[in-house]
């Protein structure tokens, strides 16, 4: 299971480096550009609060790709050994929210 949560500082700070240039401390940096390549372009009329929690969904949606493009992915899933799913984790009510694959 990829698990991604409501307002993740991470996919946040990847954010504003993308829409505004901001950088980061060496290790959060380092995480950013890990997760810049898998968020979509928004709608600049998005409030921060839609794009955040849509941009958390693109990346659980990034790392899953990412994880079957590798070979060892390819190779458990073609095996029926791996199954991949994605899901958000709502802080406030505790509930995990299973996402649809892509």
């Amino acid at each position: 299971m990829v698990l991604g949560h409501e307002g993740c500082g991470a996919v946040g700070a990847a954010l504003r480096t993308r829409d505004d240039g901001q950088l980061h401390h060496s290790r959060i940096q380092l995480l950013v550009e890990e997760i810049l390549p898998g968020l979509p372009q928004f709608d600049p009329q998005l409030s921060l609060a839609v794009r955040l929690n849509q941009a958390v969904e693109s990346n659980v949606h990034w790392t899953i790709a990412q994880i079957l493009s590798t070979p060892e992915g390819r190779t458990r899933e073609a095996e029926g050994q791996l199954k991949i799913v994605g899901a958000i984790y709502e802080m406030a009510s505790g509930r995990v929210r299973f996402l649809k694959t892509k």
